[in-house]
Order: C-alpha cells, then structure tokens, then sequence
C-alpha cells in the first residue's frame, strides 16, 4: 500500500484525485486550505486523511508532512487563479497566485524529500495548465506560474531522477470544476467545439491521467496534455 499524500484535494480535481486513489486502495491524505464541510465530505466518502493545510506557508507544510512520515507519491494539484487584465491586477494578487502555485510545489516536494531520500524511491506529479504552454489573455499571472510548473517539473526530473524520484507533470485543459463557474455557458461550449475531441473535460479524466503518471516506472520529465486536443504541444 502506498501513502499518497494530494495537495488541494477537498475540491475539483485534487477531490476526484482523492477518490481514485483511494478506490485503488493506496492511504490517502489531503491538504486543503479553507473548505472545512467539502474535506469532510470527501473524507467520509473516501476515507482518506484529511489536513488543514495552506501550501504558501512554509512551516504548516513541514508540520502537515510531521504528521503524514511516509511519502510515496506527492501529487502537487492546490492552485488559485486571476482573471482580469494584468494592469489592473494588485501586486498582492500576484503575490499570492505565486506563492500557492509555484512555491506551494517547492514546500511540499522539500517536505517529502527526506522520504523519498530514504527509500530512493518516489513519484511527484505537478499541475500545469494547457495555458502554461501557451498562455492565455487575462490570464497573465496565471499562465506564468503554470508554464513556471511546467519547467521546474522538468528540472527536477534531471535532479531527482539519479535518487530514484520521477517528476512529471498534468496540463489540464477546459475543466469543468468550480475554477469555470464564472465562465458564461456559451463560452464553454464554444470552448468544447474547438477541442477535437468535442468535449470539455472532467475532473476525473485529469485525476486518472495523475493514476497513470505515479504507476508509470519509465516516466519522468513529461507533461501530458489533458486537453481534448484542444493545444498539441510537439
């Protein structure tokens, strides 16, 4: 049995990451930030661990990974996101997006170094976003920390990869969790028909494309597209 330990998994994509990894029968904790009654939730449905847990703060991660010990899988999916022209956006906004979506990975991957250290063994896999490869308007900020994931994935790969720790990584595309519940319903579905496949995607096609990445012994240094088609990335 393997301790999988998701970051942001009370909702959305880390909340399905939870549920699949469980249903596999690995141990299961989750840290999540504010949303006390959906961790619950999920850690009823599930029985996984849940751990109140803001990944921009340093210290509660060390604490919140004293309590876990054994890592064997690291999923870094916690994230937030900005909308709005990037003039316009607060220097502490910014500020924040970066600390939750790209040191967040740096807290949590230092966190579990010392086990996978140990066993000279482990798997991590990061969260990026279809617009991390190609950046997205109004989405300056958001778009910068995800194409920030995107090369720290595969640097760490190159570092980690001598210990035994493969490094990858998930963009996800049109996600419909509650990140698009601002989205205007003819915006989605305009979204749906450009993507080949002809559909926006579900939390759970992400969560199994992660299943996948933390059983896959020969890869590291990927980012696997989970877009539809709707960016083809050579």
């Amino acid at each position: 049995m393997r301790n999988v330990v998701i970051t942001g998994g009370s909702r959305g994509i880390g909340a399905a990451a939870v549920e699949l990894f469980a249903a596999r029968g690995d141990r299961v904790y989750f840290l999540y930030e504010k949303n006390h009654e959906a961790a619950k939730g999920v850690s009823e449905r599930t029985g996984a661990v849940p751990i109140c847990c803001d990944v921009a703060d340093g210290q509660a991660v060390k604490e919140a990974f004293a309590q876990i010990g054994n890592v064997d899988v690291l999923v870094c999916n916690a994230g937030v996101m900005h909308f709005g022209l990037m003039s316009m956006m607060e220097e502490a906004a910014w500020d924040r997006i970066f600390a939750v979506n790209v040191k967040g990975i740096y807290h949590c991957v230092n966190a579990a170094m010392p086990s996978f250290l140990k066993k000279q063994r482990g798997s991590v896999i990061t969260v990026s976003s279809m617009w991390g490869q190609v950046g997205a308007s109004c989405e300056a900020a958001y778009s910068a920390t995800k194409g920030a994931v995107i090369a720290l994935t595969k640097a760490l790969a190159k570092e980690l990869g001598p210990s035994g720790v493969r490094v990858n990584c998930v963009a996800p595309g049109v996600i419909l969790t509650d990140m698009c519940s601002g989205v205007a319903p003819e915006i989605l579905a305009e979204m749906a028909e450009e993507a080949p496949l002809g559909r926006n995607g579900t939390a759970m096609d992400v969560a199994k494309a992660m299943l996948y990445l933390s059983d896959a012994e020969f890869v590291t240094g990927h980012v696997l597209s989970v877009n539809g088609g709707f960016v083809m990335e050579t």
